[in-house]
């Protein structure tokens, strides 16, 4: 099970990037998963569900996952196609000239943070 890996990863990532932003607390992380990365969401939202509950920085931080359409482009043909459905044979021309296009991603798209409010000055 690499969501595991990928989960540890994301959270340290996350320290990472609240450090350097003066981030309390983390309220949501948003994450894109292509369709053919290779990640099941259904055990990544478990490991992060997991993992969330033992970090106080994303304690109760709701996982949101887009996932993303997986395209394949034929170079033969010149047209896309999607790729779950067809796989890499196109299905216009039948070639087997094709790359992915998108669909293989994964990053955090956004983070929902809280930041240390700094006190107000008395004059």
């Amino acid at each position: 099970m690499h969501e595991l890996g990928i989960v540890k990863h994301v959270i340290k990532t996350l320290r990472e990037v609240a450090e350097e932003n003066s981030v309390t607390r983390i309220g949501s992380v948003t994450l894109e998963v292509g369709e053919v990365s290779g990640v099941i969401t259904e055990q990544l939202v478990d490991c992060w569900n997991y993992f969330r509950e033992r970090d106080e920085l994303v304690r109760g931080a709701p996982l949101y996952i887009e996932t993303l359409e997986a395209v394949t482009f034929c170079t033969a043909c010149e047209k896309t196609y999607r790729t779950v459905d067809h796989g890499r044979i196109c299905p216009f021309c039948g070639s087997g000239e094709t790359y992915l296009l998108r669909g293989n991603e994964f990053c955090i798209k956004q983070i929902e943070a809280e930041t240390a409010q700094e006190p107000a000055r008395e004059e």
